[in-house]
């Protein structure tokens, strides 16, 4: 389960649970990049859970960064923008 939750503009908590166990992470979304990937086309908190389901599928929870800019993730998988964005 993927669960977000605004602290304010661009901050966001995510919780990520399985059977096990659970992690946050906290994560920054700057309206550049949220309009860049969605053209305001679905939800920050959306974006955010589709990126952490796109996380997900390539390493484990506790591989993710507890704290990040969403942007970063791009750094690491070069697909990620091209399979995010919606179009």
């Amino acid at each position: 389960m993927i669960e977000v939750k605004k602290k304010n503009d661009q901050k966001y908590v995510v919780t990520i649970e399985d059977e096990n166990s659970s992690s946050e992470h906290f994560v920054i979304l700057n309206d550049e990049y949220y309009k860049k990937l969605t053209e305001g086309k679905e939800t920050k908190k959306n974006l955010i859970k589709r990126s952490f389901e796109f996380l997900l599928e390539r390493e484990s929870k506790e591989s993710i960064f507890s704290e990040f800019n969403l942007k970063v993730i791009n750094n690491y998988f070069p697909e990620y923008e091209s399979e995010i964005k919606l179009v």
